[in-house]
């Protein structure tokens, strides 16, 4: 089963910049994608080579530099894609909810609910991201910092519609109650998913929805 899939090409890969690659191309990328995030999510990334993403990949050596320009270069698009994928899945979920008649925080809700489900299937990414977060002296930091703003453009976007329809107050700090609810989602799921692994999604989302609607929902803010 595939730990992390890719959603596009990207810069370092030899294709232009947002151009999809080709199917075959694609999967081979997809299998380097998924043995770097397990290799350095167990390792580390300074421990973790390039000669032991490429045997746990099936490739050559030479394949892995043939997609990725370095080392950094494949963990630079290792998190913009996985985060990419995860922004596309939390927008999905919004829309979904609006769409079908719900208010904007019926929306948050069906954000979280895909949070936890992305996290479920991709937990090695998201160690590796949250991990990122408190590293300020690495040299992608700048790629850490777009890819955090991607997720949180969504999640803010969902209030910023909330308080235009009056739903919550006007006097909300929309962008720190982004990253409060994103970040709730992500620490939420690593416990689950690393101290309480026998709980069931339905279980973790209610737990988690409750407290969202007790403190975003009515009556709260």
């Amino acid at each position: 089963m595939s730990v992390l899939p890719v959603s596009r090409g990207g810069a370092g890969d030899g294709a232009a910049p947002g151009a999809a690659p080709a199917p075959r191309r694609a999967s081979t990328r997809r299998r380097i994608f998924d043995a770097a995030v397990v290799l350095i999510a167990e390792q580390g990334f300074s421990a973790t080579t390039v000669d032991e993403i490429a045997d746990r990949a099936g490739v050559a050596k030479g394949t892995v530099y043939y997609n990725f320009a370095s080392k950094n270069v494949l963990y630079e698009e290792l998190l913009r894609d996985g985060m990419d994928l995860l922004a596309g899945s939390l927008r999905r979920a919004a829309d979904a909810a609006v769409a079908a008649g719900g208010t904007r925080v019926d929306a948050l809700d069906a954000m979280i609910r895909a949070g936890l489900d992305f996290i479920a299937g991709s937990p090695a990414l998201m160690q590796l991201y949250v991990a990122e977060l408190w590293r300020t002296n690495r040299t992608w930091r700048a790629t850490v910092t777009s890819v955090r703003g991607r997720a949180l453009t969504v999640v803010e976007s969902v209030l910023h519609d909330a308080v235009a329809t009056g739903e919550l107050s006007a006097e909300l700090d929309i962008s720190l109650t982004a990253s409060a609810l994103l970040g709730m989602v992500l620490v939420a799921a690593l416990d689950w998913q690393s101290f309480q692994p026998d709980r069931s999604v339905e279980d973790v989302h209610a737990a988690l929805s409750r407290l969202l609607q007790g403190r975003v929902g009515a009556g709260g803010c």
